[in-house]
Order: structure tokens, then sequence, then C-alpha cells
């Protein structure tokens, strides 16, 4: 198991879709990504950016009261929000696991809220406040795929205007 570290650092909202819509370029179908920060950090902002990246062409909102929206572009895209839902057993109720063992790249706004509900190979985006616009953004990888998708994503940032990236790298 691999437990990777980096980070990210955005300088506005564009910016920090812009990092959502580079993930596109390197997600593959299966993929389960976890986006965790507090209200207003930017979750929602990144699962936009992916959707772009994706082709997705219908407004991409939080699906907080929907619990789960799936979008169709170049790749289906499951977007979850686990917000609203008190228990795990809840999961069940919307399909949770078949979704995201799919062929589907799945992006899980509150998915640390039922971590024991995840599968082992994620990769975990935690979104920072640090002031008005901008974001820091920690990534973590907990499994061989994340961890290789976490740094073709760090590759992908290069020369994105209003986003720098530092950390370690990953170990497998």
């Amino acid at each position: 198991m691999s437990k990777v570290c980096a980070g990210i650092e955005t300088v506005s909202a564009e910016a920090t879709r812009a990092a959502g819509k580079a993930l596109a370029g390197v997600v593959r179908e299966g993929d389960v990504i976890v986006l965790t920060g507090d209200l207003g950090a930017g979750k929602t902002v990144i699962a936009k950016g992916l959707a772009d990246g994706l082709g997705i062409v219908a407004p991409v909102t939080s699906p907080t009261f929907n619990i789960l929206l799936v979008h169709q572009g170049t790749k289906t895209l499951a977007h979850f929000d686990l917000y609203r839902l008190e228990k795990a057993v809840q999961l069940e109720d919307i399909d949770f696991w078949g979704t995201i063992e799919s062929d589907t790249v799945s992006v899980i706004e509150w998915g640390d809220r039922f971590p024991e509900a995840l599968p082992q190979d994620v990769l975990t985006v935690r979104l920072v406040i640090t002031d008005d616009e901008s974001r820091h953004i920690e990534v973590s990888a907990s499994g061989p795929r994340s961890a290789q998708l976490a740094e073709e994503w760090l590759d992908a940032l290069a020369g994105l205007e209003g986003v720098t990236t530092h950390g370690e790298r990953w170990q497998r």
C-alpha cells in the first residue's frame, strides 16, 4: 500500500478548476477520487474542472440533495456528495458500491465521512482554504493505481497558470 503526500497551491477558483480539468486528462474508468475539505473549500470546483476535461456540457453542481448525479462525457462521471448521509448503510440506497465498481470515474465529495466504505485504492484530495480565492490541496494515494494517478496529475499540472506543486513524490 502506498501513502502519498504532495501539495498543490492554486491562486484562484479558475486555477482550482483548471487543476480539476488537468486531472481529467489522466483518469481512467474505475478510478475513485475522494474530495475532502470544509464547506466552500472547492470540492465542487475540482469536480466541475474534472467534468470540463471529460467533455461534459451539462452544468455540474454539488449533488447535495440528490446524493449522486451521473454525467456522460468522454467517460462517465459519477459525482457523489455524501454530506447529508448519516450512516454508511444509507450508501446501499444509492448503489454506491455498484457504481464505484463500474466503468465510471467516481468523484466523492465528503467521502471521508465513511472511510470504511471506500475501496482500498483511492486518490484523496483535501482542499484547504488559504484565503478568499487561493487553496492548498493535499494529495494522497492509498494504492498503486491512485499513486500512479497522483503522479500523472502532478505532471499534468506543470505549467498551468496559477498552479504550483510541491512535496514528496510517490514511493511504491
